[in-house]
């Protein structure tokens, strides 16, 4: 029973720590949005676009922002890429690491999403 007991704490231990180290940087997340300017076309609180036809950022969910960004990166030639000019030549520099930050950030902050039934 002790190691049955043992076993279950370091499994649980461990997928906290890789849970961790998956949910990505909220400080460097934005870092690195306001290195790239995000804010100038999706709005300083990432909420209020330049342009309606732009995404609101600001509490989307963070799977879906880490997918948007490397589908981007790939762009759209590639399978699963994205063809936007703009937001191509700003996936582009992006690790996977700054994808993570940047998606973590962007679900930290408050938005004004719905999810409808």
């Amino acid at each position: 029973m002790k190691k049955i007991l043992a076993s279950a704490i370091v499994l649980v231990s461990c997928a906290a720590s890789f849970d961790a180290l998956a949910g990505g940087n909220i400080d460097a997340g934005k870092a690195l949005t306001d290195k790239y300017s995000c804010a100038s076309c999706h709005g300083k609180d990432f909420g209020t676009p330049i342009d309606p036809s732009y995404p609101k950022l600001a509490g989307q969910h963070q799977d879906y922002l880490e997918h948007a960004l490397t589908a981007y990166r790939r762009g759209g030639s590639a399978a699963n890429g994205r063809a936007n000019a703009i937001m191509a030549g700003q996936a582009k520099p992006l690790s996977d690491k700054d994808i993570q930050d940047i998606a973590a950030y962007l679900h930290s902050l408050p938005g004004s999403l719905v999810m409808r039934k």
